[in-house]
């Protein structure tokens, strides 16, 4: 039940202070031709409600949520704690830049640490999600090309296994988009590569580990293919929970990446936000970077790059997921960072192995903080679908992975388990996935009508694709 629906006019609750400023009346054009619809319920009935609703859903303090590609891992309290100091909360944009130089210092210490971790020169904290910071680096490169006079260069290289926002920033970007296919092996095909680059091509887009979980051996090779083309490297950052401390992006000839803060760095995730998709580039592309980065050193100002692009938000970015970010950074120093993603890969690695005899596996290769199963043999024997299974665990109180992605991979069920996970949590899934793998072949029309133990049992999927209900409907 939504809220609206618990409403009962002239109920009401205070949780506004009195007024202590004088009041002020709106005039003219100003004022609402109707009356602004909110509900009127008691704070005993708010409360209970998002109380309800917390029930209801599953975080990662609620069980393990091996969502793939996302890391959705746990995050440290002391990052929301020092995101909630005054000295960063009660800040306005607008102020003089010589009462915030605690905040500018945040903005230049984060760059910092980042670049130095993923091989870049400088960096932008502007973007608020990942997509975002793929459409401003691709901008970047267009600046880039532009002020070279190559405006022939229209195109952009994606594999066919890439996140599908990659395929989408660059077209709002105005750029076509080449499609390359995956070799068995889940890497790029570098025939396939060397055919599609030329004059035209503009850049390449590539995450590595790649969307199936897979270091690309290849990876140097494929960087020097585009290079010698004339086009830039791009770096999806979906996946560097897994290489973070470790190998970067920069030295495996990338010229831009962008960064989700709220994956990798630990900032909460989900639920529409707050995120940040940080852009660092190589020194090549720093002039078109967006404006107000910050320089100096015991004293802080901003500097607005040559050549810059302009402004892709509204002042800094969402300064306090970078706030979390540094303390993460911070937190875990110089030896944490590439522990964590060892461990990322360790923890994959053993729910793999784990695994592998009932379930089969996509690659069946050493992974790194993912990796993918293929059930199309499970449902061509008991017609249990990946989809099934998945309902299966909702049931067992785990998060499904992520479902029918990659598309390249059928019946793809991709698991995630990172880094915070202990041994203990990875055996009690893994007994799990192997209940549900007997059930299928025992009692397959048992998954056909999970979850059963839900909020929300099995939903009418295609009365909901049929006949959405896009909108609550005030009466």
């Amino acid at each position: 039940m939504l809220i609206f629906e618990k409403s009962k006019k002239g109920r009401h609750l205070s949780l506004l202070p009195p007024l202590d400023v004088p009041a002020v009346e709106l005039t003219g054009g100003n004022q609402r031709e109707q009356e602004l619809h909110l509900p009127e319920v008691s704070e005993n009935e708010l409360s209970r409600h998002y109380s309800e609703l917390a029930k209801k859903t599953h975080g990662v303090n609620d069980g393990f949520y091996p969502l793939g590609s996302c890391t959705m891992k746990y995050n440290p309290k002391i990052n929301d704690e020092m995101a909630g100091l005054s000295g960063f909360t009660e800040v306005h944009p607008l102020q003089p830049l010589h009462t915030v130089q605690g905040c500018l210092e945040v903005l230049q210490t984060a760059e910092r640490y980042l670049s130095e971790i993923t091989g870049m020169d400088r960096m932008t904290f502007q973007p608020a999600a990942g997509a975002h910071g793929e459409f401003t680096g691709l901008l970047l490169m267009k600046a880039y090309h532009h002020a070279r006079n190559e405006q022939n260069r229209t195109k952009i290289i994606v594999p066919d296994s890439a996140h599908g926002t990659n395929p989408a920033s660059a077209a709002m970007a105005g750029y076509s988009v080449v499609s390359i296919p995956s070799r068995e092996d889940g890497c790029v095909d570098l025939e396939k590569l060397r055919e599609a680059v030329g004059e035209d091509t503009a850049g390449l887009m590539l995450t590595n580990p790649n969307t199936v979980g897979l270091f690309d051996k290849n990876i140097l090779e494929i960087t020097r293919i585009v290079h010698e083309a004339g086009g830039l490297c791009y770096y999806d950052g979906a996946n560097l929970n897994a290489v973070m401390g470790t190998v970067r992006p920069g030295d495996m000839g990338f010229d831009v990446i962008h960064l989700n803060l709220h994956k990798t760095f630990s900032t909460p995730h989900g639920g529409g936000g707050p995120g940040s998709g940080a852009v660092g580039c190589k020194n090549l592309l720093a002039e078109f970077l967006p404006v107000d980065l910050t320089e100096g050193k015991g004293a802080y100002y901003f500097v607005d790059p040559e050549h810059s692009i302009g402004r892709v938000k509204s002042f800094y970015g969402n300064f306090l997921v970078v706030v979390r970010a540094l303390t993460y950074l911070l937190t875990l120093g110089k030896e944490g960072i590439p522990e964590a993603s060892t461990h990322a890969v360790l923890n994959a690695n053993y729910m793999m192995a784990c695994l592998k005899d009932k379930y089969t596996m996509a690659y069946d290769e050493i992974c790194m903080h993912e990796f993918v199963m293929s059930l199309k043999d499970l449902k061509k024997d008991t017609g249990v679908s990946a989809l099934d299974i998945s309902k299966g665990l909702l049931d067992n109180g785990i998060h499904p992975p992520t479902m029918y992605f990659p598309l390249i991979v059928e019946e793809a069920l991709m698991v995630e388990p990172t880094e915070t996970e202990t041994k203990e949590t990875l055996d009690e899934a893994v007994e799990v996935f192997l209940q549900l793998y007997e059930t299928a072949h025992k009692d397959a029309e048992s998954l056909h009508l999970a979850p059963l133990h839900t909020p929300i049992t099995r939903l009418d999927e295609v009365e909901a694709a049929r006949h959405p209900k896009l909108r609550y409907e005030i009466i």
